[in-house]
């Protein structure tokens, strides 16, 4: 059979995964009267809570006697890691653009990896439906991105096609049929090349995805370079610098057909599979007949900007709420992480309780904690904080930028360059983008976007846009602000009262309701001051045998302020930690008793 091997890329919710639910329903992978979930591809529970695909997900249609396997690839900067790895096992790529925002950084980033393995695009620009669609402008835009990456010819003489996605059809003309996708899959039949392959040569496969199964045990995913693979047969695994990591006999065959995955006997290459019976070997390595001595080529990663430190949950609290709450625990969670999750990289400290990880971002770490509370952990989780490096022959220090481009009304220009100028952010671009709105590009310290997020939607009531991408290493750009405001904080230990937090109000607002179990140490509120304020929540009101006019009327608390995962974790100071349960997410100080403070303190000045 012939195969087509595809990956569909373009910004968040520019329309990939409803796009590939569309796909699927008109080349019948489902039955007509099949009863299918909205954004089937989005399986994971935070990827349907959150409305992104965090995961790269395979999945095939078969179109007059062709199947075409495409890859629904994650649109979020800090998932890019998946991308990069997909990239290695398709012919063609999809890129797919928003007819109203255009082509967005991850459009750029992902783009430009595809760009640089000479893959050549098929563009489609969705949602041409909406009020603010430019598509004419918005193809003007691509081909001018695609010279900016150093396209060549044949990659900017790109066919381009017009669609919405949800209403399942493409037209290479506005004024098309709009009767279905058939345009879409013709292109990808005729465009897309056939996949190189020699089934006369040894097996060979790169891996590119790991997946543990409770049955199976390691699942691999890539697509086979050369040869054939059958069921038993005995292989052996190289590392990228061919050294071989073990020997072992297929187990399985798993081959994509719709949504699910068949067992096979045999696969050829070209076909995209998931392989098992491995106990070692990992992403990037190469699956192969004994005979082969040389590893196939695999796509070097970008490297993580950002980290945390995960540690052991020791407030007085701990054990609680969760089951998985020991070091051992964490740490071997977190090494699978690592095994399977390229982007993330894992280093043990001096100290067995603690576990520094490393990221892309604030989202890609903040997913990695949700997921790891959803089992049953127990954690403490430090500031995030950004990768320096060293210049090599100045010896001078080195930050990462982060290019940052950011839709506003044109009402809140002024208060988004100011904060971003505060940031040691350079603006480079300013232009208008339609509907009243400015967009603005700024080349920003990592370091300076950390928490700025929420700010900055306050600072917009809800209406700006602001995109992330990793730009490049600059020199130290300096000391930034941080946190002006201080913390309000437990000196005991029991439940919330609510006559004390009543009191309380008139300091900042605070983090909880009455009825809250805290401890000392912990962080109730935010202080309207810049110091940190020890305060007594647990007060109740004293009783006596005097009625009072205002007839002891029960107080009415102003409703708390709540954060989410990723706002706590980028709230906090170094001195403080985010206490994170299967039920719970709190705030508190690292060293809980407020003597260890003060002498922590004088200590550092």
């Amino acid at each position: 059979m012939e195969f087509r091997n595809i990956a569909i890329i373009a910004h968040v919710d520019h329309g990939k995964t409803t796009l590939v639910d569309a796909m699927l329903r008109q080349s019948g992978t489902f039955r007509a009267n099949q009863q299918v979930v909205e954004r089937v591809m989005d399986s994971n529970d935070l990827e349907k809570e959150r409305g992104i695909t965090i995961l790269a997900k395979c999945t095939s249609v078969q179109w007059e006697k062709i199947r075409i396997n495409i890859v629904d690839t994650p649109g979020h900067a800090d998932f890019g890691g998946e991308v990069e790895r997909i990239l290695s096992m398709v012919d063609g790529v999809v890129v797919l653009v928003d007819a109203a925002e255009g082509p967005m950084p991850q459009t750029k980033f992902v783009t430009s990896k595809a760009l640089s393995l000479g893959l050549r695009p098929i563009v489609v620009i969705n949602k041409v439906d909406r009020g603010d669609a430019r598509p004419h402008q918005v193809y003007d835009e691509i081909f001018d991105l695609f010279v900016t990456l150093d396209a060549n010819d044949n990659q900017l003489d790109f066919p381009t096609l017009f669609a919405v996605g949800r209403d399942g059809w493409a037209d290479d003309s506005l004024n098309g049929s709009r009767k279905d996708l058939s345009a879409l899959f013709e292109l990808i039949i005729n465009y897309v090349p056939e996949p190189k392959h020699d089934l006369m040569a040894p097996f060979s496969m790169l891996a590119t995805t790991l997946e543990a199964d409770p049955y199976l045990g390691r699942v691999l995913t890539g697509r086979i370079h050369s040869g054939t693979v059958k069921l038993n047969q005995i292989v052996i695994s190289l590392s990228s610098h061919n050294i071989q990591i073990e020997q072992f006999r297929i187990s399985k065959i798993l081959a994509y057909r719709g949504i699910e995955r068949t067992s096979l006997n045999i696969a050829e290459a070209g076909d995209i599979v998931a392989v098992s019976g491995m106990t070692k070997t990992t992403v990037s390595d190469t699956i192969c007949s004994p005979e082969v001595t040389k590893a196939l080529y695999s796509q070097s990663i970008d490297p993580p900007i950002l980290a945390m430190t995960f540690s052991v949950n020791d407030s007085p609290l701990a054990g609680q709420d969760g089951n998985k709450v020991t070091s051992r625990a964490i740490g071997a969670r977190l090494m699978r992480e690592a095994e399977s999750n390229v982007s993330i990289h894992i280093k043990e400290t001096e100290n067995s309780d603690f576990f520094e990880v490393a990221g892309r971002g604030e989202l890609q770490l903040g997913i990695l904690i949700e997921q790891m509370r959803r089992e049953g952990f127990e954690l403490s989780i430090s500031r995030p904080r950004v990768l320096f490096k060293t210049d090599e022959i100045t010896g001078k220090q080195l930050e990462p930028i982060e290019e940052v481009i950011i839709d506003v009304d044109k009402e809140y220009f002024g208060i988004v360059v100011e904060k971003m100028s505060n940031r040691k952010s350079e603006m480079i671009e300013m232009k208008p983008s339609g509907g009243g709105k400015v967009r603005i590009i700024f080349l920003a310290p990592s370091r300076g976007l950390i928490g700025y997020h929420s700010e900055f939607l306050t600072d917009t009531r809800g209406t700006g846009m602001m995109n992330r991408i990793f730009h490049s290493y600059a020199l130290y750009k300096g000391s930034i602000e941080g946190r002006r405001n201080g913390v309000m904080i437990s000196n005991g230990q029991g439940d919330a009262v609510p006559y004390s937090l009543w009191y309380l109000e008139d300091r900042g607002p605070l983090f909880l309701n009455a009825g809250t179990k805290v401890y000392k140490g912990m962080i109730i509120g935010e202080h309207s001051r810049g110091n940190d304020l020890e305060v007594n929540c647990l007060k109740a009101k004293q009783l006596t045998n005097i009625r009072t006019t205002s007839k002891d009327e029960a107080v009415r608390l102003t409703p708390p302020h709540r954060m989410s995962l990723e706002q706590a974790i980028t709230y906090i100071n170094d001195d403080e930690l985010v206490e994170v349960t299967p039920k719970n997410v709190r705030l508190r100080k690292r060293l809980l008793d407020p003597n260890d403070r003060k002498r922590a303190t004088r200590k550092n000045n």
